[in-house]
């Protein structure tokens, strides 16, 4: 028996389609084709912990647990049934000292009386009772 050695040609074993008729080769390594973009103009992947299954908690070791209190909504618990733009007072606890109506989201506010306090604020800015931009 004699050793034969097989030796390929660089065209034969090329699977990224040089002539340009052939589509990338697709490689699971980078996650995508080959000539797509290059691996480095990728951002960095993110490190630690996605949402926090680790023995340390959430804020490194010691770290108190945070926790996010249901948000109510201020006129449903006092029982305001309505929102008067007279009110100054109430109605500068929903806008942000640079003068923006602060989200349902973050006051915890229902929807109706979103849209009524909503209402009530853009009244009372068109009678001066509440400026519409922060002073500077």
């Amino acid at each position: 028996m004699s050793d034969e050695t097989v030796q390929a040609t660089p065209a034969a074993i090329s699977t990224t389609g040089t002539e340009g008729s052939a589509p990338a080769a697709f490689t699971p390594r980078t996650g995508g084709y080959q000539g797509s973009r290059p691996a480095s103009a990728r951002p960095p992947r993110p490190t630690g912990d996605r949402g926090g299954s680790s023995a340390s908690g959430p804020g490194g070791p010691g770290g108190r647990k945070f926790f996010r209190r249901k948000k109510v909504c201020k006129f449903t618990v006092e029982k305001i049934d309505t929102i008067s733009y007279r009110d100054v007072r109430l109605l500068q606890q929903f806008v942000s000292d640079r003068g923006k109506i602060i989200p349902r989201r973050l006051s915890g506010t229902s929807a109706p009386f979103q849209r009524k306090l909503t209402r009530a604020i853009k009244q009372a800015r068109a009678i001066a009772l509440l400026p519409f931009a922060a002073k500077y």
